[in-house]
């Protein structure tokens, strides 16, 4: 399982019965997490002690339930990085913290290279990833079917000193986007595919990840330049294994451009037991 332990201001310090329980900066949170089956002992007295609780709801959703006052917003570093956090419906923060190992892999990808590389980051949500990739000297297109993902996206951009980096925002569906992308002839050197479990298109159409995903990928494939350096593909959906995702892009890219393609769990280290909770996976091709 691949992890950074790079992070300062985030820590999984626990996780029993449903919940994890996080700091970020200076505020404790607690979140469900289907992943944790496991009910042990919850000896550390944060538990007790949490800024804010998200409870699901038996109808679907849920709420936050706060006991302490807690910032409408607030900023956590990782590295040279910074972000803005918001507690929102649905348990999210506005970050992934295991997605942190994928970052530093892109960044080392165009810190190396001997050139500037020209990166699409489908579903690009808050930006972290493509903040990281600014970063570390790449051209980035981020693309997010949501307008209030992109503008917060715009705020970690200008938090992090590189909102005057060669990026280019778009609001609109990623399918759409690649397409249109197709016809005009522009392609990319790396890409980085985040999409959702499960969603809805701007017209309702039902996007599931596994009924949709090699077709996406394939559509994908037509933005890769020759010359390409990479393409990782995230997923949170249980039902799709590393070893899938790891067969799809072989098939679709690796037997297109050559080179390798690997895929493994990403996790974060839990404090109070020394374990590493998976939090997803991801496959990567590389040149």
């Amino acid at each position: 399982m691949r992890k950074t332990d790079f992070w300062s201001d985030y820590e999984l310090i626990d996780s029993s019965a449903g919940e994890r329980l996080e700091r970020w900066g200076d505020i404790i949170l607690i979140r469900p997490d289907p992943q944790v089956i496991w009910n042990t002992e919850r000896k550390n007295p944060l538990w007790r002690h949490a800024h804010a609780r998200y409870l699901r709801s038996n109808t679907g959703g849920g709420k936050w339930q706060v006991y302490k006052k807690i910032p409408d917003s607030w900023q956590i570093r990782y590295r040279e990085l910074v972000f803005n956090v918001k507690p929102m419906g649905f348990k999210h923060t506005g970050i992934f913290p295991e997605q942190a190992v994928n970052w530093d892999y892109t960044a080392d990808i165009i810190r190396r290279s001997d050139r500037q590389l020209n990166i699409l980051n489908l579903f690009g949500y808050t930006g972290c990833a493509t903040i990281s990739c600014l970063k570390a000297g790449a051209k980035v297109c981020h693309v997010d079917a949501s307008k209030g993902m992109v503008n917060w996206a715009k705020e970690n951009a200008a938090s992090s000193q590189v909102a005057d980096k060669p990026v280019r925002w778009i609001v609109d569906d990623c399918a759409k986007f690649v397409a249109r992308e197709i016809r005009r002839g522009h392609f990319y050197d790396g890409i980085i595919m985040d999409p959702p479990s499960y969603g809805r298109g701007p017209n309702g159409e039902i996007w599931k990840l596994e009924e949709r995903i090699y077709e996406f990928v394939e559509l994908c494939s037509g933005v890769l330049a020759e010359n390409a350096a990479f393409v990782i593909l995230n997923s949170y959906t249980t039902g799709l294994s590393p070893s899938v995702m790891e067969y799809l892009l072989g098939t679709v890219i690796q037997s297109r451009f050559g080179g390798t393609v690997s895929s493994d769990e990403i996790g974060l280290s839990v404090t109070d037991t020394g374990l590493v909770l998976p939090c997803g996976s991801t496959a990567i091709w590389r040149r």
